[in-house]
C-alpha cells in the first residue's frame, strides 16, 4: 500500500528583507540546525555587497539565482541494456535546490577568506555570469546538448 502524499510545508519569509528565496537560502546554508550563523553569513555577505558595490543586495542576489539556474539536464535511463544519459527539463523545485546548492558549493570551495565573504564574492560573480556556479550550470546545459540525440528515450 502506498505512504501518502508529503506535505508541502510554507516556508516563511526572512525578518531582514521579508522575501522568501532569502530564506530558503538561509535553510540551505544552515548546518547543524544553526540558523542564526547561517543568517550572519548570508546577511554580512549582503552588507559586503551593499558596501563595494553601492547596490541593492536583493536584486544582486535574484539575479544570480536567475543566472545559475539550470534549464535542461540528463538524467540516467537503462535501455535494453545500456545506460543513457537522457536530457530533460528540470522542474521548478529541483531547479532552486540545484541553484543554491551551486553557489554554496562554490563559496566553500574559495580558501582564506571567511564564508561571508566568499559568498558575498561568489553572488556578484553569478550575477555577472562568471564564476564557479556559472561553470557548473554551462557543464551541465552542455552534456544535455551533447546527449541530445537520446532526448527521445525521455519518458
Amino acid at each position: 500500500m502506498r505512504r501518502k502524499r508529503e506535505v508541502k510545508r510554507n516556508i516563511l519569509p526572512d525578518t531582514r528583507y521579508n522575501n522568501v528565496q532569502v530564506a530558503k537560502f538561509i535553510n540551505y546554508l544552515m548546518r547543524q540546525g544553526r540558523k542564526t550563523a547561517a543568517q550572519k553569513i548570508l546577511y554580512g555577505a549582503f552588507d559586503i555587497i551593499e558596501k563595494e558595490k553601492k547596490a541593492n543586495p536583493l536584486e544582486i542576489f535574484d539575479r544570480a539565482l536567475r543566472n545559475v539556474s539550470p534549464v535542461i539536464e540528463v538524467k540516467s535511463k537503462r535501455v535494453g541494456g545500456a545506460n543513457y544519459q537522457v536530457p530533460q527539463e528540470v522542474r521548478g523545485e529541483r531547479k532552486t535546490a540545484l541553484t543554491f546548492r551551486w553557489i554554496i558549493g562554490a563559496a566553500n570551495a574559495k580558501k582564506g577568506k571567511p564564508m561571508r565573504a566568499k559568498l558575498a564574492e561568489e553572488l556578484l560573480l553569478a550575477s555577472n555570469n562568471e564564476g564557479n556556479a556559472i561553470k557548473k550550470k554551462l557543464d551541465m546545459h552542455r552534456m544535455a546538448e551533447a546527449n541530445r540525440a537520446f532526448a527521445h528515450f525521455s519518458w
